[in-house]
């Protein structure tokens, strides 16, 4: 017969062996949980490295490396067309006239230290390429510049072809952080960031702007043109920002080069 206090034994055994079983449960159930979160993580890891390699953020890279508080850049344009063939005389100075909504530019080019950009800039212009295309980015931070030169009005736009660098030690030797002084009135071709990237967008500088020597210098605007461009500058952006379309739309309406 079993006794009293023999029942009480029993009974805290079987509780004890009771407890014992839910933990063991509700281990084996963190440890399926941990496996299916580990496996989740690995999954989404893989996924983001295979968007990295296949280029889906490529653009993200493009948009960090192009930091208007760094640099003007400009993207080239997807399609492919053929250089223009040398037809200006290097030895000659010519002028860019740009009829803007916002007044008439003028900068003067040296094509005996920019042959390559004056010859393929009055190839374009003769094309009418300039012709009612948007200046699409002002920068008053950092840098001082109104980007024009993209048909597309985007910054990613060009004219299907790049030219090579030139010109780059005229603005003096780099200080310690690798920058030289861009002086307002300089006209500099924008690039992608890399070598000989450039193809039709151009910055125009309004102020001393401090930048890396990488962007072509091939113009100087004139007095009345530097105004014009000032005056677009004091209005600011269009969303107030320090980068972005510039408040006063600036229209190239005619765009024309011509021997001095």
């Amino acid at each position: 017969m079993v006794t009293s206090d023999q029942r009480r034994r029993q009974l805290a055994r079987e509780k004890y062996e009771r407890q014992q079983k839910r933990r063991a449960e509700a281990r084996r159930k963190a440890r399926q949980r941990a496996a299916v979160i580990g496996a989740a993580v690995a999954v989404v890891v893989a996924t983001l490295v295979g968007l990295v390699v296949g280029g889906v953020f490529d653009k993200d890279k493009k948009d960090r490396a192009a930091d208007p508080a760094a640099s003007p850049s400009a993207a080239p344009s997807p399609k492919q067309s053929p250089s223009p063939a040398m037809t200006i005389d290097k030895n000659a100075k010519y002028t860019f006239d740009l009829k803007t909504s916002a007044g008439e530019i003028k900068f003067e080019m040296d094509a005996a230290k920019t042959p390559e950009t004056v010859n393929s800039f009055k190839s374009l212009a003769d094309k009418g390429f300039f012709d009612n295309t948007k200046c699409h980015r002002l920068t008053t931070s950092g840098i001082f510049v109104l980007q024009c030169g993209d048909p597309e009005g985007t910054g990613m736009g060009g004219p299907g072809y790049t030219i090579a660098d030139e010109n780059l030690d005229s603005l003096g030797k780099p200080n310690e952080q690798g920058q030289v002084i861009y002086p307002a009135g300089t006209v500099a071709m924008a690039n992608t960031g890399q070598p000989h990237s450039g193809g039709s967008q151009f910055f125009l500088v309004y102020k001393d702007s401090p930048l890396a020597p990488s962007y072509t210098p091939f113009g100087k605007i004139d007095a009345a043109g530097l105004k014009a461009l000032e005056d677009v500058a004091k209005a600011g952006t269009a969303d107030g920002g320090q980068d972005g379309a510039p408040k006063t739309p600036v229209t190239i309406q005619k765009g024309a080069v011509t021997q001095n």
